[in-house]
């Protein structure tokens, strides 16, 4: 199958939004664009994780489709959003791992493309709560983060979804690896 062209994504989210039931046409679109990001959130996650990059798409598709109220604006959107729900169900798998291990830290390393590289692997909910004391500090560098790292999207993707330059994406992004780099490290020698 030939890679979709943004606007017949669009098209089908916009006949979704409206409540049309398109979500078996839908899926083939984007199936190998969120394999690729469930695949590279894996990737990051701690040896023999039990949850597989096929069944992280298909629970955050469910949760996708599901949604009786979304706006789906384009591709770009849904795909920023699926990142999002998979970052979120991973972190839930990660609570819930925790608490059967009684305190086992899970590792994540925090490099993409590396502009300014973390020093350290970073325990993910660590990291999570780390991107939350961001966010309320600057939730556009926050937003930045999680596309980039966990979305695994490019500078140019994550600036057409937060409709702002390449080079205001670039700066973000350096400025809150560094900011959360400090901020893990500080949780560290506590």
């Amino acid at each position: 199958m030939t890679d979709p062209l943004p606007q017949d994504v669009t098209q089908y989210l916009a006949r979704l939004s409206g409540g049309e039931d398109v979500v078996s046409e839908l899926l083939p679109l984007v199936y190998q664009e969120l394999r690729r990001v469930a695949a590279g959130y894996l990737r990051r996650e701690r040896a023999g994780h039990t949850l597989q990059p096929t069944a992280l798409v298909h629970e955050a598709y469910v949760k996708l489709v599901n949604q009786k109220e979304a706006d789906w604006k384009n591709r770009a959107h849904f795909l920023a959003v699926a990142a999002e729900a998979m970052q979120r169900i991973l972190i839930d798998h990660a609570r819930k791992h925790r608490a059967a291990k009684r305190g086992a830290d899970r590792q994540v390393t925090l490099d993409v493309d590396s502009d300014v590289a973390f020093k350290t692997d970073v325990d993910l909910l660590a990291l999570d709560e780390a991107l939350k004391k961001l966010g309320k500090l600057n939730e556009r560098q926050s937003r930045v983060v999680e596309l980039r790292f966990f979305g695994g999207m490019s500078v140019e993707e994550v600036a057409h979804v937060l409709a702002v330059s390449p080079r205001t994406v670039k700066g973000d992004w350096r400025f809150a690896r560094a900011w959360l780099q400090r901020e893990l490290d500080e949780r560290t020698e506590e």
